[in-house]
C-alpha cells in the first residue's frame, strides 16, 4: 500500500522532487518505492531521465484505476476527524498572487489560530492549472477562469477594480493622460503570463469598453514579480496597472497618483473553488465553513 501511495504521489506531482515536497518525505524513498513496485509488478511504470518523469502506458492505466481507490482510502481516514475535538490534516490551496496579498491575510491567521491542528499549504501562481491533477484540495480564481464541474464559494470583496497610476514626478514631466489611448505615448510597466501571453489593459466608461496593448521599459511575470513593477512606478519609471487594493497604500502615501480613475474597469470578486465530484476532506470543509461564517465577502 505504501508503494502504491508513492506511485500515485509521483504520478500526480509529475516528478519525484515535487512529490517528495508534497508528501514531506525524501525523493530517494519515493524512488526506492517505485523501483520495488515495478519489480513486484514486472512492468515499468515511468519513463525516467535526468529531465523528466513520464508515465508509461501501463502506468497511465494503473493511475486511472488507482485514483478512485486512493480517494476512497483518504476519505476513510478522514472520517477519523469526526471523532476529534478539533479537525486536523493537511489543506493544500492553489491561489493567484493577488489572493496572497489582498485576500488571505484577512483569513489565514485567524483560521490557523482557531484550528491549530490543520496544516495549511498555499501555492501562489497566476497561470490556471487543473488543481485536482496537481494534488490541490481547492483553489482561488476569478469566475472567468474557473474549471468545469467545480463548486465555487465567494471569498474576499465581491467587487474589485483595476487601477492606473504613476509617480507624480513622471506625470509632471509628461502630462496627465486624458484618454486611455494616450497611454500609447507613455512608458508602461507591463506583465506577461508564464505561458508567454501578454496582458492587455482594459478600461470602461459610459458603456464604452477599450482594450489597449501598451509597451514600455519593464515587463514582469504576472505573479510575485508584480511588486517590482510597483516599485518601478514609484521611482518614476512608468505607468502601472494593477488591483486598486494593491495600489491604495501608495495612493494614501502620495507615492503614486491615480490617473484616468473615471475609466477604471470593475470586475467581480474571486471564488474559492473545489471539485464537486469528490468527498470534501475535513480540513477543506472546515476552511469553507470558516470563510462562509466571516464577514469578508
Amino acid at each position: 500500500m505504501n508503494d502504491i501511495s508513492a506511485f500515485v504521489a509521483v504520478a500526480r506531482a509529475g516528478g519525484f522532487r515535487e512529490a517528495a515536497r508534497v508528501e514531506n518525505i525524501s525523493a530517494s524513498r519515493l524512488s526506492d518505492a517505485i523501483r520495488r513496485l515495478e519489480r513486484e509488478l514486472g512492468v515499468r511504470l515511468f519513463h525516467r531521465n535526468t529531465r523528466s518523469v513520464v508515465l508509461t502506458e501501463v502506468g497511465l492505466v494503473l493511475l486511472e484505476r488507482m485514483n478512485p481507490v486512493m480517494n476512497e482510502f483518504d476519505s476513510a481516514l478522514d472520517m477519523v476527524n469526526l471523532y476529534r475535538d478539533k479537525p486536523s490534516g493537511k489543506l493544500r490551496l492553489n491561489v493567484p498572487v493577488s489572493a496572497v496579498k489582498l485576500i488571505l491575510p484577512a483569513i489565514v491567521p485567524e483560521f490557523l489560530e482557531a484550528y491549530p491542528d490543520i496544516e495549511l499549504e498555499v501555492t501562489a501562481e497566476s497561470d490556471a492549472i487543473n488543481i485536482i491533477d496537481a494534488g490541490f484540495d481547492a483553489g482561488i480564481r476569478y469566475d472567468e477562469r474557473l474549471e468545469q464541474d467545480m463548486i465555487a464559494v465567494p471569498i474576499g470583496p465581491r467587487q474589485q477594480r483595476y487601477a492606473l497610476a504613476a509617480a507624480p514626478k513622471l506625470l509632471d514631466r509628461l502630462g496627465r493622460p486624458a484618454h486611455p489611448r494616450d497611454l500609447l505615448n507613455y512608458p508602461c510597466l507591463t506583465g506577461r503570463f508564464r505561458s508567454g501571453l501578454a496582458n492587455t489593459w482594459g478600461f470602461e466608461k459610459d458603456n464604452e469598453v477599450i482594450e489597449i496593448k501598451v509597451s514600455g521599459p519593464l515587463v514582469v511575470n504576472i505573479g510575485s514579480v508584480l511588486d517590482l513593477a510597483v516599485d518601478a512606478a514609484v521611482a518614476g519609471t512608468g505607468v502601472v496597472y494593477l488591483f486598486e487594493e494593491w495600489l491604495q497604500p501608495y495612493f494614501d502615501s502620495g507615492q503614486l497618483e491615480p490617473i484616468l480613475d473615471n475609466w477604471w474597469l470593475s470586475f467581480s470578486g474571486p471564488y474559492l473553488y473545489y471539485s464537486g465530484r469528490r468527498l470534501v476532506p475535513t480540513p477543506l470543509r472546515t476552511f469553507i465553513d470558516f470563510v462562509k461564517s466571516r464577514d469578508i465577502n
